[in-house]
């Protein structure tokens, strides 16, 4: 993340202005904005540096600060690299809470500033000059997000920046990586900048990751040399692209079947010979050895759980997810390491221990696990296909036709609608699902942080109607049109709060609410949405017949991939 080197120092005029130019020499691209009063020493700062032909970090004004965070969110995850996000005091850091605990739990560098109402009442530059700079003090602003950052400071004094915005990019970007906080006083920001002591490169930088202790490597081999239905079970190894092409040579090399479970991204490729669908339960009872590889619930202990003294490895830069204040599931052997880290160790640590019977062992899972995989793939076409006859169609035929008209390079973002049995992806880096922490609302502004990232790729989401709505929609829209964003929007439109409905069936399932009917559940309206991205310049359509998707798919991506325009299909669906 370190900026080419840069001799010059030239003083900038304010503390807000240089951060501005910080962030770019910090080598952050884009600082997402929400602005307000706290902002004008940043706002006199850009057009300073535009006057002079100096630029700091590209700007963006988003008209919302929850899309502010998704969309840095999104750009990190495509990205790898973590950007910058701001918004006024208190009250804007409480409409970014929600996509702030997304990206805590899903481990997204994010540098998260927010102004702070000004300190004095009268006095220096930046003291208080409105009503609003009374009530919109507290005692702790930090507090409010203390729980989702990793670390949280106020800036005192201009000759601090440079140390603390340093520190504040090397803490997000040490894993396990997450967003940092950062409070700017209004007086700070308008003083006077001090000279900068390293303009070329970060006073420091993130941590190195760690390395998984050779002898425990080496112990989870012999665990698996002697097994005989050896199981593992992801939901983010392929956080790192550099991990799937491994864990695939890994699979294939030893028949180590790979449940991708609650996946929130593409750790194999759908059609590789080891993958071992989406559930893990059917593999639970037969395995006599798990790996858990990067997965915060590997699977729901009062459904169905592991054999007693079945071994469980639990790998990840935090296996025991720390931050999580209850989370009880066995773990014989706890690694630390990335995914990419550890399978590069194992798999030579395998090799060592191969002999005759290991072979047997691998021969024998072979055909098994390739019978089972053609039981389910068999399943997979019977589901797309009773989804398609179904009177109103189903997810699972909405993801199979974008799926199809999309096609594998594309950027799925997807909230809680995408069917990943009705997929078939390849490329690393080409699916992303929502947090474990479900704040609905991250999947548009995702896609569109996704698509600045990665603008020669076709950037879908896949999210709900209440996803959708919770996205502020009409701001995402705005953002889009703004910054010239054309991504694909499908909302799987099935008229209310499915989960909520699932979750009351689960629990009472003889209950009045099943008999009689589910309160809370669904709506009896369900509004033109696709009207929405219309007053943004963008393509609207409804489509209620499974067999007009094909087509009213190819006219969205005609708009998007040919004209450049923004694009959302309003799905009516089960």
């Amino acid at each position: 993340m370190n900026a080419p080197h840069d001799s010059s120092n030239a003083l900038a005029a304010s503390v807000g202005e240089q951060l501005l130019d910080l962030l770019r020499r910090r080598g952050v691209q884009y600082l997402f904005a929400n602005p307000g009063t706290d902002f004008a020493s940043l706002v006199e700062g850009m057009a300073s540096a535009l006057d002079a032909g100096t630029p700091g970090v590209a700007a963006l004004l988003v008209p919302h600060e929850n899309v502010a965070v998704g969309m840095a969110h999104g750009f990190a995850m495509v990205s790898g690299t973590p950007q910058a996000v701001m918004v006024h005091v208190n009250v804007g850091t409480a409409n970014a809470v929600c996509g702030l605990i997304n990206a805590s739990r899903e481990n997204v560098p994010m540098l998260f500033m927010a102004g702070r109402t000004p300190l004095y009442e009268s006095g220096p530059p930046g003291a208080r000059s409105m009503n609003i700079h009374w009530a919109q003090e507290m005692f702790d602003q930090g507090g409010m997000v203390r729980e989702q950052v990793k670390w949280d400071y106020e800036l005192r004094a201009a000759s601090q920046l440079e140390s603390v915005l340093d520190r504040a990019l090397a803490i997000a970007g040490t894993e396990p990586r997450g967003p940092v906080y950062l409070t700017l006083p209004r007086e700070v920001l308008a003083q006077a900048a001090a000279a900068l002591v390293s303009p070329g490169a970060p006073l420091m930088g993130a941590a190195a990751p760690a390395i998984p202790d050779p002898a425990e490597v080496e112990r989870v081999a012999r665990v698996l040399a002697k097994a005989e239905r050896p199981l593992i079970i992801t939901s983010s190894a392929g956080r790192e692209p550099e991990a799937v092409p491994l864990l695939s040579a890994l699979a294939e090399r030893f028949a180590l079947p790979v449940v991708e479970y609650r996946p929130r991204h593409l750790s194999l490729a759908s059609d590789h010979p080891m993958h071992a669908g989406f559930e893990v339960d059917p593999w639970l009872e037969e395995a006599d050895a798990i790996v858990v590889l990067d997965c915060d619930v590997p699977w729901i202990p009062g459904v169905k759980q592991p054999r007693r003294g079945v071994p469980v490895i639990q790998v990840g830069v935090d296996p025991l997810f720390a931050r999580y204040p209850t989370r009880g599931f066995r773990s014989d052997i706890s690694l630390t390491g990335s995914p990419r880290r550890f399978i590069a160790a194992l798999k030579p640590a395998l090799e060592a221990l191969a002999d005759g019977a290991m072979g047997e062992r691998i021969a024998a899972r072979r055909s098994h696990i390739a019978a089972r995989a053609k039981a389910r793939a068999q399943q997979a076409r019977e589901m797309i296909e009773r989804a398609r006859r179904d009177k109103v169609m189903g997810f699972a035929w909405v993801t199979h036709c974008l799926a199809q008209a999309a096609g594998e390079d594309a950027i799925y973002v997807s909230e809680y609608s995408l069917v990943r049995p009705a997929m078939r992806l390849k490329r690393p880096g080409s699916f992303f699902g929502s947090s474990p922490v479900g704040g609905l609302g991250w999947g548009v502004p995702a896609a569109l942080g996704a698509k600045l990232a990665a603008p020669e790729r076709l950037v879908v989401a896949g999210v709900g109607d209440g996803a959708y709505t919770f996205a502020n929609p009409l701001a995402c829209h705005h953002a889009a049109a703004e910054h010239g964003l054309a991504t694909l929007t499908v909302v799987f439109n099935n008229g209310g709060y499915r989960a909520v409905e699932r979750a009351t069936r689960s629990m009472y399932p003889d209950g009045k609410a099943v008999q009689n009917g589910m309160p809370l559940t669904w709506f009896r309206e369900r509004p033109a949405i696709e009207r929405v991205i219309e007053a943004c310049g963008g393509y609207g359509e409804r489509v209620e017949e499974a067999e007009a998707l094909p087509a009213a798919l190819a006219r969205a991506l005609r708009v998007v991939r040919v004209e450049g325009r923004q694009a959302l299909l309003n799905v009516i669906a089960a």
